[in-house]
This record gives structure tokens, sequence and C-alpha cells, in this order.
């Protein structure tokens, strides 16, 4: 496959990290059309455009936005779609958009989760990619995007989930690169493991503590508690077939060596893609009323222990408070710290 010289790219889901990326893409004089499911976002990116408040800049993009109820009303198709949603709404944003995918064209999902298998049966293997995400932002006002990592700081890695669609990787990192450093993998399955190590470590055990990442892990006990959550997360990696390997760049990886490994992916997300006040994806989704992807990140490392007769302690303490959290019944504190460590002691 071989996208045209000045592709029709769709980006599906257009929050903070869709948003800022979507505006890179467009800042670039790519042809984008955002495609958003937030009534109030999407009036206020048509009236205002998007505004993007990074660190040392303040970028306001115009950008072509559609609501979803106005999908239907599209004829043309789009060579490139992004698909920028929580996990669990993969499957059926993938139905939505699948019938404005050219027949050559191309999906790619920048999510977090094992959301490559749930694409692949819905728009098709031979079109299907899937990525590693790394941008740090948040968004609490319509139209408008806090992104701690700047562009320069942003790191994605992309590639097919078969060997036949792997060469749309490279077309595809090419456009990205807008947005970040982009890197191709030629293991594409194994990278998003690892970049869902380091999710269970951080997303939601910080947001069980109702605090920043950087916060969360000076807690005393809790950087102990969040690498071992992590070092179980790679453990099921390899149990399911997959394998250690460099992500965020890191050419010194020591993949060998698991506890390490985990640390040192830790260790860059804490030192390069975050402030002190960052707040992760899950406690941003608290904020707002919203459900988590909990199930996704630790509650699959569970269940591949689980489905082997093994255990991750670590990760199903976090699951546990994190659904008693959502279910109403428990609120995200700090006090929180001593119910997770008890948890994973009493084991």
């Amino acid at each position: 496959m071989a996208l045209p010289d000045r592709p029709r790219i769709a980006v599906l889901g257009t929050g903070a990290n869709g948003a800022a990326i979507g505006a890179d893409l467009t800042r670039a004089g790519h042809d984008v059309t955002f495609i958003e499911q937030w009534p109030a976002h999407v009036e206020a990116m048509r009236e205002h455009g998007v505004r993007v408040e990074m660190p040392d800049e303040v970028q306001t993009t115009d950008v072509r936005v559609i609501h979803l109820c106005e999908v239907a009303t599209l004829r043309r198709p789009f060579d490139l779609v992004f698909v920028v949603v929580k996990a669990y709404d993969t499957r059926w944003a993938c139905e939505l958009i699948k019938p404005l995918v050219a027949s050559d064209g191309l999906v790619v999902g920048l999510q977090n989760g094992m959301t490559l298998d749930d694409m692949a049966e819905v728009v098709g293997p031979d079109r299907t990619l899937a990525s590693v995400i790394e941008v740090s932002s948040n968004m609490f006002v319509p139209g408008v995007v806090e992104r701690q990592s700047p562009p320069s700081r942003s790191w994605f890695a992309v590639g097919g989930v078969r060997a036949g669609v792997q060469a749309g990787a490279e077309e595809v990192a090419a456009v990205l690169s807008a947005a970040g450093t982009v890197e191709v993998s030629d293991d594409i399955r194994s990278s998003k493991w690892m970049k869902l190590v380091v999710n269970a470590a951080e997303l939601v055990p910080s947001a069980v503590l109702d605090l920043p990442l950087a916060d969360a892990e000076a807690l005393p006990g809790m950087r102990d508690f969040m690498l071992r959550a992590g070092r179980e997360a790679l453990q099921t990696a390899i149990d399911t077939g997959n394998r250690a390997r460099p992500i965020f760049g890191l050419t010194d990886a020591e993949v060998s060596d698991p506890a390490r490994y985990v640390e040192q992916l830790f260790d860059q997300v804490l030192q390069h893609f975050t402030l002190p006040e960052t707040r992760t994806t899950v406690l941003q989704d608290w904020m707002k009323g919203r459900r988590s992807e909990v199930r996704e990140i630790n509650g699959l490392v569970v269940d591949e222990q689980r489905r082997r007769g093994g255990s991750a302690p670590a990760n199903a303490a976090t699951v546990e408070l994190a659904l008693l959290i959502e279910e109403g019944d428990l609120k995200a504190s700090p006090d929180n710290r001593d119910r997770l460590l008890g948890l994973v002691n009493a084991v």
C-alpha cells in the first residue's frame, strides 16, 4: 500500500492527545479532519480553533472538525485514519469509520492497551497498524489542550500487525513525525506490551492515590509497588510470547534484566515525558466522571496470569481499588497507599 502524496487524514477522537496531534498534522500542511464526540469541544474548535498550551509556547490552529453524528454525511473516503479513542471504545469506533476507509487505506491505533486485534478484526489486518504513544497532555476546557510534552519530547512507534502492511508503517511515520519522534517497530505487538508494562506501573496506581504521577511515586513504598506492577506486566508479556525490547528511544535498555528494564522505562517517563504536575489519563478520566482503562491495562495482566494459573498481586490490588472507586464505594485518595500495600503484603 502506498499513501497518496497528500492523503486525506481523519483523526477519530480528538481529546487532549488527538487534538494536539491533529493540530500538529494540520500545521504541517496535511489534509486533516477531526471527528469528535464531545459537542462543546466540537463547537469550541469550530469557533476558535484548537489552542495547545505547551511549557514554552502556545499555538492556536484552525481545524476542520465534525461531530460523530455527522460522519454519515461524509462521502469521500480517508486514506489514513488515526484512532485516538479509549481502548474500550476501539471496536465501535472502527466500525463507525470502516465504511469511510479507502480500499487501500490504513488505520492506525494511537492508543494505550492492546487494541490491535480488535482493530484488525473490524477493518482487516492488511490495513491495520498499531502504535506506541508517549504524549503527556490533558483537557478540561473545550478547545484547549494542556500539553506537557511538546513534539520535541513526544515519542511514537508504529508497525503493521502483518508483514504485508509493514511497508505502510514508514509512510505513516513520515506523516506522524510532525507530532514527535517516530520509530518503526518490526514487532509492534511486543512494543505495545512494553508500553503496557509502564502503564501498569504508573497510570492507575497513581490515580488511585488522587495524585500527580511524581507525587505518587514519592510516597513511601509506592515506587516499589509501582515497579512490582510493571515487573508483573513484563513477565506476563514474556509468558504470552512477546519479547522485551527497547521503546522511548532507550538505546541502552537492559532488556535482559527485567527488574532493571522496568525501572528504566518508569524513570524515562518520569524524567522525559511528564512534568511534576502531570496527572495520568486515568486520574483525568475520574476527575471528569468517566470510567478508566484499568480493565484493559492492569486487568489484562491479571486476566492473562489467571489463564495460566499464575497471579499478579500488585496489578490485582490496583484493579480492586480502581473498580471500587469507579463504582463509588471508595474515594481516590493518598490514604489508599496503605490499602494497596496491604493487599500485596497479604498475598
